[in-house]
């Protein structure tokens, strides 16, 4: 109850609103966040995230979470990811998404603030190996909107799946506009790329 009152009072406070068909905290999920310009984005999406009392999930280095303040991130919803030990992460998502209790992973595949040319292919090779489907959310500073786009299952079709990708984030401006880059991944255009992204998912 505290943490939706907050969300809510985040939001109204700041004129924001939230517009698409908002999950539920019951359906597990891969938000794609992007434009990922700005520390505020982080903000924001904690207070959505509070509001809708979804049970959002984020990656972190699993050095953090067995530091002094551990037990915080893990109580916000930090997942510790073994970099030496990547499969364990599919490994961990599958037994959540089986677990019955739905949650909703937060992504942002730009990586950094600042623009890039590609974004990093985790949240499709997460999604591909779990069959957990993707949903895109985007900050709108302009009109002070964050849009959900319906959930959909990634085909494996790289080009295909991403040019849905693009199409929903043509009109997305983030917090800062100079910043915002077409959304690509570089397995549209390098063939070995691609040749690595689809046999490491099976597809």
């Amino acid at each position: 109850m505290i943490r939706h009152l907050a969300g809510k009072a985040f939001l109204t406070a700041t004129r924001w609103k939230v517009t698409g068909p908002t999950p539920s905290p019951d359906d597990t999920r891969i938000f794609v966040g992007a434009p990922h310009t700005s520390g505020f984005d982080s903000v924001l999406m904690l207070a959505v995230a509070w509001n809708y009392d979804l049970r959002i999930r984020f990656l972190i280095k699993r050095e953090i979470t067995e530091g002094p303040f551990g037990a915080f991130w893990k109580a916000v919803g930090a997942i510790p990811v073994d970099r030496e030990n990547p499969a364990g992460l599919i490994d961990e998502l599958i037994h959540l998404a089986n677990s019955g209790k739905g949650f909703q992973l937060v992504l942002t595949p730009e990586g950094t603030r600042k623009p890039v040319d590609y974004w990093k292919s985790g949240f499709y090779r997460l999604s591909l190996a779990t069959g957990i489907p993707v949903m895109m959310v985007a900050p709108d500073k302009p009109t002070r909107t964050v849009t959900f786009a319906p959930p959909f299952t990634l085909t494996g079709d790289v080009r295909s799946d991403m040019d849905r990708i693009r199409e929903f984030f043509a009109d997305k401006r983030g917090i800062d506009p100079s910043r915002v880059r077409e959304p690509r991944l570089r397995a549209e255009e390098d063939a070995d790329a691609a040749a690595e992204l689809t046999a490491e998912t099976g597809t």
